[in-house]
C-alpha cells in the first residue's frame, strides 16, 4: 500500500485517520478540504482544484482524505492501490460530528486557510451537521456500487466499521512498518 484514499460519510475521522496514517507510512497526507475550501468558505474552481489534485497524486507515495467527485475516481482512485472505508454507524459518526463542531465553534479552532465554524453555521442551511443527515444513507449505499465497478477492481479495499476496529488496523500498520 502506497497509495491510499479515506473515505467515509461526514463525521467518520477520515482527516484524522489519514493524519495518522500518512505519519506511519512516512507519506504526505492530503486533505482534500484543505484544497476545495478557500477563504470566506469559497469553493476553489473546479478546474483548479482538479490541476492541485492530479498534481499531488501524480507522488509515488500519499495518503487522501476525501471524496469529491469530481476527484475522487477520476484522478485519486485512478492512482490508489487501496481505498480504505471508514464504515461506521449513523450514532457513531453524529455525535462525533457534533463533539468535533462544538469544539471547533467554543475555540474558533482555525480550519483550512483561516475557516472557522460558528455557531451560526450549525444553524444555518448548510450546517455541517444537516448536511451528514442529508448525505449519510446515500453515500453508505453509494460507496459499495462504486467499488463494485470492475474498473475499480484493482483496488484493495478494506472496510472498517468501528472506530476501535480502524484503531487496530492503524496499530497493524505501525506494527508492520517496525518488521
Amino acid at each position: 500500500m502506497r497509495r491510499i484514499n479515506v473515505i467515509g460519510t461526514t463525521g467518520s475521522g477520515k482527516t484524522t485517520f489519514a493524519a495518522r496514517l500518512a505519519e506511519i507510512m512516512g507519506t504526505e497526507h492530503i486533505e482534500l478540504d484543505a484544497i476545495h475550501w478557500q477563504p470566506g468558505w469559497t469553493p476553489i474552481d473546479p478546474d483548479e482544484f482538479r490541476r492541485i489534485v492530479a498534481e499531488k497524486v501524480a507522488a509515488e507515495s500519499w495518503v487522501v482524505d476525501g471524496q469529491y467527485s469530481q476527484v475522487m475516481r477520476p484522478l485519486v482512485w485512478e492512482r490508489a492501490d487501496t481505498v480504505v472505508w471508514l464504515n461506521f454507524s449513523f450514532p457513531v459518526m453524529f455525535w462525533r460530528l457534533i463533539r468535533r463542531t462544538a469544539r471547533r465553534v467554543v475555540t474558533r479552532e482555525p480550519m483550512w486557510n483561516d475557516n472557522r465554524e460558528s455557531l451560526r453555521d450549525v444553524f444555518s442551511r448548510d450546517s455541517i451537521l444537516r448536511w451528514q443527515l442529508k448525505t449519510f444513507r446515500s453515500k453508505r449505499r453509494r460507496y459499495p456500487e462504486e467499488l463494485a465497478d470492475p474498473q475499480w477492481s484493482p483496488l484493495e479495499v478494506v472496510v472498517l466499521t468501528s472506530p476501535r476496529e480502524a484503531a487496530r488496523w492503524l496499530e497493524s500498520m505501525a506494527g508492520a512498518g517496525r518488521e
